[in-house]
């Protein structure tokens, strides 16, 4: 199952995610993942949630970074959900709405296949989203 927090770059849609990951890991049965494009969030996060620092890794498109999610997601099998900030940026992604579309696609299917939840936040207002995208969001700010 994916999620998307949507809006405008500025609107508090990180905010948004770090609340719901320090919430939602405090009944948690598995583990939780937070990528990210760097540190600074690091302290603002329960030390329970395993942080990942994108920039230390040498993604260069969309695929790569599916394949990525695809290592973090078979190494540990007590996986329960990953939350993914600043979504176009970790991921190398053009703003091109079929490669967004077919992306959220790709992880909706690894996360039913998987038994994850994916919950992203994406700068792109919710008109702007590729129609198969507009029934994943959660909060459009």
């Amino acid at each position: 199952m994916v999620q998307l927090i949507v809006g405008e770059k500025g609107k508090g849609k990180t905010k948004e995610l770090l609340d719901k990951v320090n919430k939602e890991v405090k009944e948690a049965n598995g583990t939780f993942v937070y990528l990210d494009k760097s540190r600074k969030h690091m302290y603002e996060l329960n030390n329970k949630v395993r942080l990942i620092d994108m920039s230390e890794y040498d993604i260069q498109n969309s695929s790569e970074f599916l394949g990525f999610i695809s290592g973090v997601v078979s190494q540990d099998n007590d996986l329960e959900k990953m939350f993914l900030d600043s979504f176009l940026k970790i991921s190398k992604m053009e703003s091109d709405d079929g490669e967004l579309g077919e992306v959220l696609d790709r992880l909706d299917t690894m996360g039913k296949k998987y038994g994850v939840s994916f919950v992203v936040s994406l700068s792109k207002n919710e008109e702007d989203l590729p129609e198969n995208a507009k029934s994943m969001v959660l909060i459009s700010l």
